[in-house]
């Protein structure tokens, strides 16, 4: 049976969305008469045009296919072959890219443990010793998500502070933006404030999970990587031969803060649904509600009982903690009949 007959609205990733209208008429209008491949077309240029109006003059943006992808070129860039990246340990390249990072860049993740999934200064300071010791791996990169793994969300403040603690080290800061936009949407600033502004050296824009088909980007702010990410692009199989669909794509999420849209309405269905959940017995979020995460602690027959009319995961199954993921087309209805069906679970 096909899975849209199974289940009501999927609350298990903004994945699970489709795209975007605008997007898919941005589409459509690249799909007319021949264009050359390999991102020599007007909508490329277009596109990257669009990402040094957004993220300053100084800004390279390169268009690419998948999240994954776009984390192994950014951090590629800022890699040699004995060298380490300090990230938490929720983060999605250590938990979610099946050691691609390992794999693929042959380097050592360090990983370390967080509240709520943010790196702090002292994290990164405490662990620098390592610095000129030939039988360690030598750091290279920290890297962050924003938002996080857990939801939560670095101020333009705390971003600062990392890139000037990596600096200081000669490390670079790298930032897996798959939800950029929730954070900067949450925080209520423009994208250059948590990028550009705040000290990011390298960093990758989501917009498959903001309405977008399959369609990333890995933004250069430091003018001294972008020579090598042509040729990284294509050796890791990230540069699209007709690219005018993805570069169309991303250039719709960025004019007139499409991206912002799209990202204020799924925060604030997340923050429906947690509110929705604020006083329901038995049930308890695990982590503050800063995107379009939310993660709430059920009793196991609660679980079962929800995942047998919804999709999600059932993230930390010991401590019971499950994620509910909200995207652009997810409307207020969706989420309150949700919650009549978690009262009603939970009652049971």
């Amino acid at each position: 049976m096909p899975i849209d007959s199974m289940y009501p609205k999927s609350f298990a990733s903004d994945n699970h969305a489709g795209v975007h209208p605008t997007v898919l008429e941005a589409i459509a209008a690249a799909n007319h008469g021949d264009a050359p491949a390999y991102g020599d077309d007007r909508w490329t240029s277009a596109f990257e045009d669009r990402i040094k109006e957004v993220f300053g003059p100084g800004a390279e943006g390169f268009a690419v296919l998948n999240g994954a992808g776009a984390n192994m070129v950014g951090l590629s860039l800022v890699l040699g072959r004995y060298n380490s990246i300090f990230c938490a340990d929720s983060a999605h390249i250590v938990t979610h890219e099946t050691g691609a990072a390992e794999r693929l860049l042959g380097v050592k993740l360090v990983t370390i443990p967080t509240e709520h999934g943010k790196l702090r200064p002292d994290d990164i300071e405490s662990r620098l010793g390592v610095i000129g010791n030939p039988h360690e791996p030598q750091p290279s990169v920290v890297s962050i998500s924003q938002a996080t793994e857990l939801g939560t969300c670095y101020s333009p403040d705390e971003i600062a502070a990392l890139a000037e603690t990596a600096h200081a080290a000669g490390l670079r800061l790298h930032v897996d933006g798959a939800r950029l936009a929730n954070a900067a949407a949450h925080l209520d600033c423009d994208l250059r404030t948590i990028t550009t502004d705040a000290g990011v050296d390298v960093f990758s824009f989501g917009g498959t999970k903001n309405g977008a088909l399959a369609a990333e980007a890995v933004v250069i702010l430091d003018p001294s990587l972008t020579p090598g990410i042509p040729y990284l692009r294509r050796q890791s199989l990230q540069l699209a031969s007709k690219m005018r669909f993805v570069s169309a794509q991303l250039s719709a999420l960025l004019t007139d803060e499409l991206w912002r849209e799209n990202a204020s309405h799924a925060n604030k269905m997340a923050t429906r649904l947690a509110d929705g959940i604020a006083e329901m017995p038995g049930v308890s979020l695990a982590y503050p509600v800063q995107s379009n995460a939310v993660f709430a602690a059920l009793p196991p027959t609660v679980v079962e009982a929800l995942q047998s009319r919804y999709l999600f995961h059932h993230w930390d199954e010991p401590t019971g903690v499950a994620r509910w993921m909200t995207a652009f087309d997810t409307t207020p209805e969706h989420v309150d009949d949700f919650l009549a069906d978690i009262h009603k679970a939970a009652a049971t």
